[in-house]
């Protein structure tokens, strides 16, 4: 696991670069092109389903092949040092931390500002619903959200695969995660079509999400939040999400930080409400912002020391 502490270092230094070459992007233009390729309006219900299901398929196989590839070459002309190094600058690109901070201290420096313009344009780039109405507490609200429930997704799950396969399985997992960003929507286009990718993307993040949950209600202890709120919340409201996963991470924070989340929120011009998590003790107020960082660092930082504890038990136990 000295790996993904370095790999988590390096995002803290440099964070995620913006590239063509990006590895995920890379992911991105492979499930664009398969699924232009593999897509098609006329079919039936069925037949869409099938043709998502072996988009999932080729993607998750060439992601695994090509970066099992690279790391077989890397050993096969390197030493340990070296492998560690690739390893660990792979595996930070497939974790977000410092970009999930950045994104929420650029929206808590508009909130401050009174910026409202801007700080309605740059949620948006963050969020899926329409944010052109939204006012201080609603952008707070959406930004703690994201942050929360990306925690899962942009470092939890990843680190969990890297621990268990690797680096190759930890972008099998970024993989899947990619594929229910592009095409795991409940529209006309991606309901059939995109059903088998959100489907695994539930799947993998299944366990995950539990752990976060759990991660953030220590964190709460450790930060001085309310922790006992943070576990009644966390078990009271996480069912409630429309999401297998998303309300383990959002739960527990609202019940760490007094605050409610969940809510009516307007998408393309439609009204959806979503259950409510946590209770109304306090005001959302883009100070929540900061807080739900921390939160996110500190969980990660958990995450890191037991699963290398983990790591040394079982060490010291195959010895």
């Amino acid at each position: 696991m000295i790996t993904a502490i370095a790999a988590f270092f390096i995002d803290a230094v440099i964070g995620d670069p913006r590239s063509n070459l990006h590895p995920v992007v890379l992911i991105g233009r492979l499930i664009a092109g398969l699924e232009r390729t593999l897509y098609s309006k006329e079919a039936t219900p069925r037949w869409q389903m099938i043709s998502g299901g072996v988009l999932v398929v080729l993607v998750l196989v060439f992601t695994f092949l090509a970066v099992n590839g690279i790391m077989n070459l890397v050993n096969l002309w390197g030493n340990s040092v070296l492998t560690m190094i690739v390893e660990a600058f792979l595996l930070s690109f497939t974790i977000s931390p410092k970009s999930l901070a950045a994104a929420g201290k650029e929206l808590y420096g508009y909130l401050l500002a009174k910026d409202m313009e801007q700080a309605r344009f740059k949620v948006g780039w963050i969020v899926g619903r329409d944010t052109e109405n939204l006012d201080a507490g609603e952008i707070s609200r959406a930004t703690v959200e994201t942050i929360a429930e990306n925690t899962v997704d942009g470092i939890i799950s990843p680190l969990l695969f890297f621990a268990i396969g690797g680096v190759p399985l930890a972008f099998v997992y970024r993989a899947v995660n990619t594929l229910d960003s592009m095409v795991g929507y409940k529209n006309e286009r991606y309901l059939y079509f995109g059903r088998v990718a959100a489907r695994v993307d539930d799947v993998l993040n299944y366990i995950p999400a539990r752990i976060t949950g759990l991660l953030f209600v220590i964190s709460a202890l450790i930060l001085g939040f309310d922790w006992k709120k943070s576990w009644k919340i966390l078990w009271r409201d996480a069912s409630k999400h429309p999401s297998p996963n998303g309300g383990w991470a959002e739960a527990s924070v609202a019940g760490a930080l007094h605050i409610r989340l969940g809510g009516y929120n307007s998408y393309f011009g439609k009204v959806h409400f979503r259950a409510y998590m946590g209770d109304p003790v306090e005001d959302l107020s883009p100070g929540n912002i900061m807080q739900t960082i921390r939160m996110m660092y500190t969980a990660s930082v958990l995450f890191l020391i037991i699963s290398h504890g983990v790591f040394v038990v079982l060490s010291v136990g195959v010895l």
